[in-house]
């Protein structure tokens, strides 16, 4: 195939990751004998890209970032193999620091990207392997829901893809620093036990059922146990806005800062209106997604 200037276009290998926004669960879960800090993640429709373009030069690692390319020399390391001469390049719409998985996102998206250049198989064992090596990690190397041990990367429950929400979301200010605020939220989660029980329950419920509206409630009350460990200064006026909006739920980052609404249904352009001059009373800009799948 030609351009129009006559010229074959150069071979692209490209690998790509969606994020999240935040969880619609973070909570303890015994597993082990131990109790662990637990997830179900919310993938959103953004995401990570990675390229990779065949040259002649040696490839410079520097635009994947620390993270990824640790990743690719896992990889390698793995397989054997040795990455020939060519050009990284990455671009991504997912924000730093606020709880969208950015930089799992980014490794997800590298490995991918990888296996495409080598002709290797996707093998989510090896996408695992290499996370478990770099960093606690969500679980958008799996394009579904899923109830996901972080810290021990081990899928507990698969929860399928027949739930999707259309979302108004705002980042506050600031950053959580996951690893410190670890015994925080474990001593949160032992006085809570009972209420996070009964939350992740209904929660599986209504992804068994195929109940966007049930996840929603479930996922109202995650956000509403998170707020007693790690706060967040809109928490109290969207949750007590929820009803006026029309939203069937609430949803935030756990550790990150993020927080919105989830809505069943697509809002309409004037509920959009509506919605963006709230948040910007609050100080933030809105912004409008789409997350799960269904």
């Amino acid at each position: 195939m030609l351009t129009l200037a006559g010229r074959a276009p150069a071979q692209v290998f490209s690998g790509v990751c969606h994020g999240t926004l935040g969880e619609l669960y973070q909570g303890p879960l015994r597993a082990g004998g131990a109790v662990d800090i637990a997830l179900v993640s919310f993938p959103v429709d953004r995401h990570s890209w990675v390229y990779f373009t065949p040259g002649a030069r040696p490839p410079d690692p520097s635009p994947l970032g620390e993270k990824a390319a640790t990743a690719v020399r896992l990889f390698l390391d793995r397989f054997g193999l040795t990455l020939p001469p060519g050009r990284w390049s990455v671009h991504s719409d997912l924000r730093v620091g606020v709880g969208m998985a950015s930089s799992t996102a980014d490794i997800v998206a590298t490995l991918r990207c990888l296996f495409r250049v080598f002709g290797v198989p996707y093998d989510v064992d090896t996408v695992i392997a290499v996370l478990a090596a770099i960093e606690r990690a969500d679980s958008v190397f799996l394009d579904e829901f899923a109830l996901h041990l972080s810290g021990r990367h081990r899928v507990v429950r698969r929860l399928g893809t027949a739930v999707g929400f259309h979302t108004a979301f705002v980042a506050e200010p600031g950053t959580v620093d996951t690893a410190a605020v670890t015994p925080v939220l474990l001593r949160h989660y032992r006085r809570r036990a009972e209420e996070y029980g009964r939350c992740l329950t209904d929660l599986l419920k209504g992804f068994s059922a195929a109940d966007p509206a049930a996840v929603a409630r479930a996922a109202t009350t995650s956000a509403v146990l998170s707020q007693e460990a790690l706060p967040k200064r809109s928490f109290d006026a969207v949750l007590a806005h929820r009803e006026e909006f029309g939203a069937d739920g609430v949803f935030v980052a756990h550790t990150g800062s993020l927080i919105g609404y989830l809505f069943t249904g697509r809002p309409a352009p004037s509920a959009k209106d509506e919605l963006s001059a709230f948040f910007h009373s609050l100080g933030h800009q809105c912004s409008f997604a789409q997350g799960g799948y269904g």
